[in-house]
């Protein structure tokens, strides 16, 4: 059992890795250049107003008057959402910026490759892993108790959410040496690569598309011009 878990957390810690980055950098430029293939590029020249298409056009078609954000505000899921939307940005800021400033995470940068970025302090990252989790907990909660929800709901969608929280949760208890910390280190390092190669692949992905889809295709919930029309 010894020489399984000792070559196991050598793999996660070596070429497991390395074949994570790969797989999620190939993923990733797959679906982009997929989700451009699916766009062109718009014509440039001026158009007259475009007909009206609802109260969301109205809202849209304020340029320039001080209501337009506004009104953009309230008929948006912001809006109607509040809560939802606010946990969902601490969500996934802590998602992306946990990981990437952790001190533990930045020491074995540091050693492999010399570079030394900024890192919490551990209590800091401590709370933080803690606050991500609930954040966890509260849409699980929301996917269960809300009906609309549960009878749209997946098995992705509940993996999704397993996949978010395992790593930081196995983190939690290899940092405060619950049970085994190999064990659970070299489960944490697993983890993390099984969800790293799942972002492209799943609807993890919106993490990247999330930008491409709001600043490159035009759209009715663009936030900007856009440069790209759906074909």
């Amino acid at each position: 059992m010894d020489s399984t878990l000792r070559m196991l957390y050598h793999l996660a810690q070596g070429p497991l890795v390395w074949a994570a980055f790969i797989l999620f950098w190939v993923g990733s430029v797959y679906q982009v250049a997929r989700l451009l293939s699916l766009t062109r590029k718009m014509e440039t020249r001026r158009r007259g107003r475009a007909p009206d298409e609802g109260p969301l056009s109205a809202a849209r078609s304020t340029d320039g008057q001080p209501g337009r954000w506004s009104a953009r505000l309230r008929l948006s899921i912001a809006g109607t959402h509040s809560l939802t939307i606010g946990v969902s940005v601490i969500f996934h800021t802590l998602l992306f910026m946990v990981p990437l400033f952790l001190l533990a995470h930045n020491i074995l940068v540091d050693e492999a490759w010399g570079v030394s970025l900024f890192a919490f302090r551990e209590k800091l990252s401590d709370y933080l892993t803690w606050l991500f989790l609930a954040c966890v907990l509260f849409f699980l909660l929301r996917r269960i108790l809300l009906a609309r929800l549960r009878a749209i709901s997946s098995f992705q969608d509940y993996y999704i959410l397993f996949l978010a929280a395992a790593p930081f949760a196995s983190g939690l208890l290899a940092y405060h040496q619950i049970f085994d910390y190999r064990t659970m280190i070299t489960l944490h390092m697993l983890l993390g690569e099984i969800m790293l190669v799942s972002i492209p692949f799943t609807k993890i992905a919106h993490l990247f598309l999330f930008f491409v889809l709001r600043f490159l295709v035009n759209h009715e919930y663009s936030l900007g011009s856009g440069r790209r029309a759906w074909r």
